[in-house]
């Protein structure tokens, strides 16, 4: 019977901090000037992005305000010429007679204007689909490409966050650029109309709307704070509910009770987010209230100069009703300004995250040397070998020596920490090396001690991208040599199964099946140099023989290096070195480790003492 003890509330999440380069929010110190100045250099990028995805497309949305900005000033003079006629003397038939050419040429224009919008809207219709394409893209290639060792590095994960962000806001920075561009143009246009009416209602109107793009511009920076204050909780709570809710750990989840704690640190992570959230809203209604305040005094301001203007017959009435358009298409397209401005200040800061991820995954991407292997190797050579993962006091791997020639078979055993993996890595070049590591890559053959269960069909899982025949003999090939073609003819569409249980018509394997499906992934590459990494610690032991019976018979081609912990496979070996703390302390062959007193005849002990 279990004892049932006192239920202890489960404690909090920890308070995710680092230091170091990225732990800063760039905002910090940035001046309003500087911050105001990221705008053209985010238009700039935008407009650079979008020409490599199509020119054409560019012409026409740089076009578009140039029309646009074009129709707001003949709608203007049109407006004025319509109300002389229209405010003067005569019958009414009579007044608009003369003013209906005024009056087709505004419709004309203002026609013109929502073509171009429209035109504007197709535009950015063809970049923006492809132009978030590319960045989610740049975004995977670069974490895909980046140097295995840089996931080490503090807040690499978070900064990958941020950078995702930047792909989101791709889906608006086109029409948000297109639209501020527009917006400029019409108030340039409706701004010089009202300078000749009257320059002293320009700068009163620019003082009305000053006040809006000040706030808005401070608003996005407290809006960005709380967006990197919140980076890493967000960045967890991702993990934690991608583990919680996917089908293949729902067991683990249920059996283990683990529902109710899981909900409790979404809950938890969700509400301390929304607690920095809410803690900004006052912040934010401060700033608002004053720069509505202010911008609300200079525009009564501007509409009492109009009105004295009119009043004093400083400006004559039809010119005070072209001003009254003229000030109320300014601040329309003031306010635009402002409005996708202060999105264009937000887009650039989420851009910038993106780029400075990209630029640092690129600075990290391998450029270890030129030096090709376009054939067989036939010897690897290690000396002295030493690694330390960054952040680390003591070597993964320290001062290892190793000649692995073609033919044989070398097993690698050791207790959990003492540098196997690590090794392995060095070896297939995923860490350090003075040559190409494509070249050695192409010739390696890896079964991961973790590996993917990639939702492709069976084919797909095999060939992973790199069939050599449109012909599936080779596929077949290496199903049968880890002893998967019985399960695999028993799937409802046999090498065109999809392999994920959570999409429909998908099935589903096995932990020792998607184990030696993983082995043919390395097999069917028929690789150089093959690396087994504890390849049937989930499979039963007819399959566990089958494969080591395999890895036997298809030695002669290659090198083959085994970690395994169950010492028996390592009977197959022509090489066998037991590592601690990163060193090798003991090798030879199984027959003599046996027999030699060390650490591989007691681990062999304590794994038959059961």
């Amino acid at each position: 019977m279990f004892q049932q003890d006192e239920l202890v509330p489960p404690p909090p999440p920890a308070e995710i901090q680092y230091t170091g380069e990225y732990s800063v929010d760039p905002l910090g110190e940035a001046s309003f000037r500087k911050l105001c100045g990221q705008v053209p250099r985010v238009l700039h990028r935008i407009v650079a992005m979008s020409w490599r995805i199509d020119r054409r497309a560019v012409l026409l949305l740089l076009a578009c305000p140039v029309v646009t900005g074009a129709a707001a000033a003949v709608l203007l003079a049109a407006t004025a010429g319509a109300m002389r006629p229209l405010l003067g003397a005569g019958s009414v038939a009579d007044r608009l007679y003369e003013a209906l050419p005024a009056l087709v040429v505004a419709s004309a224009a203002a026609a013109l204007t929502r073509v171009a919008a429209a035109v504007a809207t197709y535009a950015e219709r063809l970049i923006t689909p492809r132009l978030t394409t590319e960045a989610d893209t740049a975004l995977v290639a670069a974490v895909c490409r980046v140097e295995a060792s840089a996931y080490a590095m503090d807040g690499f994960s978070d900064r990958q966050e941020a950078a995702e962000m930047g792909v989101i806001r791709t889906h608006v920075m086109v029409s948000d650029a297109q639209r501020f561009l527009s917006a400029l143009v019409r108030m340039v246009t409706a701004a010089g109309a009202l300078s000749v009416l009257n320059p002293l209602l320009l700068p009163l109107l620019l003082l009305a709307v000053l006040p809006a793009g000040v706030g808005a511009v401070l608003t996005a920076r407290v809006d960005y704070e709380i967006h990197y204050a919140n980076i890493a909780d967000r960045n967890v709570r991702g993990m934690m509910r991608w583990w919680s809710t996917n089908p293949k750990y729902g067991d683990e989840v249920r059996a283990n009770s683990m529902t109710d704690y899981l909900l409790f640190w979404h809950r938890s992570l969700s509400d301390r987010c929304d607690r920095r959230n809410l803690a900004a809203a006052p912040r934010t209604l401060r700033i608002s209230l004053v720069s509505s305040v202010a911008a609300g005094a200079f525009l009564l301001a501007t509409w009492g100069a109009l009105a004295w203007l009119a009043a004093t017959g400083q400006i004559g009435v039809a010119l005070a009703a072209t001003a009254v358009v003229a000030v109320q298409t300014t601040l329309a397209a003031l306010s635009q300004v402002i409005l996708n401005g202060a999105a264009l200040f937000h887009t650039s800061l989420y851009l910038t995250d993106m780029q400075a991820f990209l630029d640092d995954a690129e600075a990290h991407a391998p450029k270890r040397g030129n030096s090709a292997i376009d054939r067989d190797t036939e010897e690897i050579r290690l000396e002295e070998v030493v690694y330390q993962y960054p952040g680390k006091d003591t070597p993964a791997v320290n001062g290892v020596s190793l000649n692995l020639r073609r033919g044989e078979i070398l097993a690698i055993v050791g207790v959990n920490g003492s540098g196997k993996s690590t090794l392995t890595r060095l070896i297939t070049g995923i860490y350090l090396a003075d040559t190409d590591p494509a070249t050695i890559w192409r010739q390696t053959g890896l079964v991961p001690q973790i590996f993917a269960q990639w939702p492709l069909r069976v084919r797909e899982n095999v060939t992973l991208g790199q069939p050599r025949t449109h012909d599936d003999a080779p596929v077949w090939d290496a199903v049968d040599a880890v002893g998967m073609r019985e399960a695999v003819e028993d799937l409802p569409a046999g090498l065109d199964t999809l392999l994920a249980r959570e999409i429909f018509g998908g099935a589903e394997l096995s932990g020792g099946q998607w184990q030696r499906l993983a082995c043919s992934r390395a097999l069917y590459r028929r690789p150089g140099l093959l690396i087994l990494d504890e390849p049937t610690s989930q499979m039963d032991p007819r399959g566990e023989h089958q494969i080591f019976e395999q890895i036997k018979a298809i030695a002669a081609d290659r090198i083959t290096i085994v970690i395994t912990h169950r010492l028996e496979n390592t009977k197959i070996a022509d090489h066998i070195v037991v590592m601690e703390h990163g060193r090798i302390t003991e090798q030879g062959r199984y027959d003599d480790l046996v027999h030699a007193g060390g650490t591989f005849a007691e681990l062999l002990a304590l794994s038959q003492d059961r």
